[in-house]
């Protein structure tokens, strides 16, 4: 069993497979499903629709496969793989059986993939098609269709989901999530049974999970904000429906057919959704919670989505893998769009606590003052995989340190300004890349925008930004429409224009640092 010294909130560490913590592990949501629905749907994709009773019993053919395969307590074990009713047994499986799930990005290259393998130590990988070098090293690669289907077949699953003293406990880990994809190497964040049970919890204090819930999976299942949503929907009998790929028609589809009332999305996401569905209407009447995250959004964004969707409820949810993911919630911000609030992503979390801390001295700010985000909960991390440097950089004191810059106001709503590697100084004057991005989204050419300090022999760094456009525009007409909401010094010296979309990670971000790089080549400092 891998225990991970994870800082419970008040009280002690309590020993491995303690049962005292048995409703705060993985298998807790499935039990109560299968308790309470067992005939539910509760899985739906393009190859497969599953009850909870199919579910639960695939779950224990998996872990008892799993045994077969040679697998201990504490083995990490890689998956490759699209969203697919396969991923969610893994992903519940894996972890109750006490082993610890490495979900690999798909959009990831073979060396980052085996990079991953290699560093988490993982024994046994599970994928859905070949990755170059993985011959060389020491995992059992098991195919996700045939091969997964018939090491199924030969388990056989008659024992009851680990429980008492020989399941997983609290502070065990469950998971392996590598990041980093925006900001650097490659870091394997540890999150714990605990942790990923807080951030269901903190889900479900914010939205109404019940047995009705159908809940559309369109990020990522590699990704944090992929099961976001996982363990709530399980843990209320709800349905979930798993989309492989994103396309706004596509999406659309899904949740007219599937009568979808729920989803999470980045604002790309959400543009081509509202695009699509202006153009091309669909039946979405459904839809009553509207979810996004990852990256800000644009008050036109939000704006022309609530206009396309006006049923829904719509939730800003700011987070990262180190905490679950979620940190604040920002729920009904269609009420706010003509406020100034519009631009924030919402107050900590029931059971997180946010301060925004001086970099330096670390010390909390007053409201309205510019500073990093520290975050303090159930939902942190335990730190990074194998990297105490790393760990000890960001856990101080009981608080996680995002590298997040921005303030809070009177009445605790979070506004973020930028990454604090991402502010750009340009001669003496700090300029938030993020302040420059929104007057560029608010042009209606504008798709997407990534803003960033290049080489600049006067200033130091000058304000440069990359832009995707969806109709004829110069980047003279953008530099000045920005004239109109932001200051001169702010202005981009430099825009360029194209009609591809930007590099983005697995989590839908923007990649600023393949796109920074280009400019600061041979060069010892990047500032």
């Amino acid at each position: 069993m891998t225990t991970v010294e994870a800082r419970p909130a008040g009280g002690t560490l309590a020993p491995a497979g303690d049962p005292r913590n048995a409703t705060r592990t993985l298998a807790a949501p499935l039990r109560r499903a299968l308790a309470i629905a067992p005939g539910a749907t509760a899985v739906v994709c393009p190859h497969a629709t599953l009850t909870y009773a199919e579910l639960g019993e695939r779950i224990r053919r998996l872990i008892d496969a799993c045994a077969a395969l040679g697998l201990q307590r504490g083995d990490r074990v890689a998956v490759l793989s699209p969203n697919c009713h396969r991923y969610l047994e893994l992903h519940l499986a894996l972890p109750i059986a006490g082993l610890v799930i490495v979900p690999l990005n798909a959009r990831h290259s073979d060396p980052e993939r085996c990079y991953s393998i290699s560093d988490s130590g993982a024994r046994v990988l599970f994928t859905d098609r070949d990755v170059a070098g993985v011959g060389e090293l020491d995992v059992r690669v098991v195919g996700l269709h045939d091969e997964y289907e018939a090491v199924l077949a030969d388990a056989a699953g008659d024992q009851p989901l680990p429980d008492g003293h020989d399941a997983p406990g609290e502070h065990d880990l469950a998971g392996i999530f590598y990041t980093g994809g925006t900001t650097g190497a490659a870091k394997g964040v540890m999150l714990t049974h605990g942790n990923l049970i807080a951030n269901a919890l903190h889900f479900m204090a914010c939205w109404p999970f019940t047995e009705d819930t159908r809940f559309m999976v369109v990020a990522p299942m590699f990704h944090a904000a992929g099961t976001i949503g996982a363990l709530a929907t399980t843990w209320a009998a709800g349905t979930q429906v798993l989309v492989p790929a994103f396309t706004g028609a596509g999406v659309l589809d899904v949740v007219e057919q599937e009568r979808i009332t729920a989803t999470l999305v980045v604002p790309t996401m959400m543009d081509a959704l509202a695009v699509e569905q202006r153009e091309r209407p669909r039946d979405v009447s459904s839809l009553r919670w509207l979810s996004h995250g990852s990256s800000p959004a644009a008050r036109e964004l939000l704006n022309r989505t609530h206009e396309t969707f006006p049923q829904a409820s719509m939730l800003h949810i700011y987070g990262l893998t180190e905490t679950s993911p979620i940190v604040t919630l920002h729920p009904d911000e269609q009420l706010r769009l003509d406020s100034p609030r519009a631009m924030s992503c919402g107050r900590p979390a029931v059971g997180v606590e946010v301060q925004v801390i001086d970099p330096v001295e670390r010390t909390p700010l007053e409201p309205g003052q510019v500073g990093e985000v520290a975050i303090r909960g159930a939902n942190v991390t335990a730190g990074y995989w194998h990297k105490p440097e790393e760990t000890a950089k960001v856990l101080r004191g009981g608080w996680f340190t995002s590298g997040d810059l921005g303030y809070l106001d009177e009445a605790g709503y979070l506004f973020l300004v930028d990454r604090a590697k991402d502010m750009i100084v340009s001669g003496g004057e700090n300029v938030y890349s993020a302040e420059v991005e929104n007057a560029l989204y608010s042009h209606p050419a504008v798709v997407e925008a990534a803003v960033f300090g290049i080489p600049d022999e006067r200033y130091g760094e000058a304000v440069h930004a990359v832009v995707q456009t969806r109709l004829e525009v110069s980047a003279d007409d953008l530099v000045a429409h920005c004239r109109l909401t932001i200051a001169g010094y702010k202005i981009p010296r430099a825009i360029d224009l194209q009609a591809d979309p930007l590099p983005k990670s697995g989590a839908g971000k923007i990649l600023k640092r393949e796109l920074r790089d280009e400019h600061w080549q041979d060069r010892e400092n990047r500032i």
